[in-house]
């Protein structure tokens, strides 16, 4: 039995190296997680990008809704909810191409 205080005196030196070893990584598995849900929290907290292109800059015929909106390659792709896809330039917003869905 070891005298009192002296827990690691008798220890040899590759448990000693052993013991140093899994503590280094407990340490930097810790700050690991720790540095993960910081990373989370920072991003999911962050206000959304502003949408540049609004879909309501485009003329759209009376009366129809806009069920969908991307921006592909320097032009805006609206689906509306009369079965009509619509794509148009971003830069100038002229109508480039109709497609009716179901064709």
């Amino acid at each position: 039995m070891p005298p009192d205080g002296d827990e690691n005196g008798a220890l040899p030196a590759n448990l000693r190296f052993l013991k140093t070893l899994v503590t280094v990584l407990t340490a930097v598995m810790i700050l690991g997680v720790l540095t993960i849900v910081a990373l989370l929290v920072i991003r999911l907290n962050a206000d959304p990008a502003p949408m540049l292109v609004a879909p309501g800059d485009y003329a759209l015929p009376p009366g129809v809704g806009i069920v969908g909106f991307s921006v592909i390659d320097g032009q805006s792709v609206i689906i509306g909810d009369d079965r009509m896809i619509r794509v148009f330039d971003a830069a100038s917003r002229a109508l480039v191409q109709e497609l009716r869905i179901g064709e």
